[in-house]
Parts: C-alpha cells; structure tokens; sequence
C-alpha cells in the first residue's frame, strides 16, 4: 500500500479496505503524536479527572491539555481530508463533501455508512479507475 499517495493525495478513488486501514493509521498516529506533545507540554489526557481537585487547578489542567490535541488535529487534517476526499470520489462525488462532517451527530452517521460500509461505483467514473477492478 502507497501510504504517500493514500494520505497526501487528493486525486483518484481508493475502495473501502484502504480507506479504512489509513483511518486506522491516521488515528493510531494521532494518538501516538498526542501523547508525546502532552509528555512535552507537561499535560495528560486524563488532566483534571481528580474529584478532590479543586476546580480552578481541574479547568487549568484542562486548558493546557488542549494543546497537544489542537496541534495533533492540525497536523493530521491535511491527511484526513485527502484520505476522505479519495474515498468520496470512489462514490462518485466531490470530495467536498467532507464538509458533511460538520453537521453534528446526522453529518458522522452519514459519513461513516457512505464510505465506511457502502460499495463505491462500478467501472471508471470522473475521479479514475475502479480502484477494485486493478
């Protein structure tokens, strides 16, 4: 597997395995990148979770630990929208829309059956090849 081209490129189609094992790979780093940024900035995702902490100490912790998520999910957004757009493409549409991810809760739902569970079109469609026909 290409993981360049499967997370830095937004032309082509990708079938449902691919997508999902570069979602599995995005994730995993992600975790990883977190831990090491929290270890940097001092911070733990289980910051504040201390009931006997008083709440000024709890919301101070909380704050800082929003750090090392925010870089996290900047570094790794380019590659995640590549990896959408590909899979939106094997579907016959725009990659754009990923932006179905920012309506809550309905927009994951939706997502998630689209690319997750559902067949992407038979034969080549405006995007490329089938990429299952190989």
């Amino acid at each position: 597997m290409d993981f360049k081209n499967l997370l830095l490129s937004f032309d082509g189609r990708i079938g449902r395995q691919s997508w999902w094992i570069g979602l599995i790979v995005l994730i995993v780093l992600q975790w990883i990148v977190m831990l090491i940024l929290g270890l940097l900035f001092g911070t733990s995702m289980m910051g504040g979770m201390d009931p006997n902490m008083p709440p000024e100490q709890a919301a101070e912790m909380a704050t800082r630990g929003m750090i090392p998520i925010g870089i996290a999910g900047l570094i790794f957004l380019y590659p995640g929208l590549a990896l959408y757009a590909k899979r939106w493409h094997d579907r016959g549409k725009s990659g754009w829309w990923s932006l179905i991810l920012l309506v809550p809760i309905i927009g994951g739902i939706w997502a998630l059956i689209e690319l997750g569970f559902l067949r992407g079109t038979d034969g080549p469609n405006q995007y490329g090849p089938d990429p299952i026909a190989g």
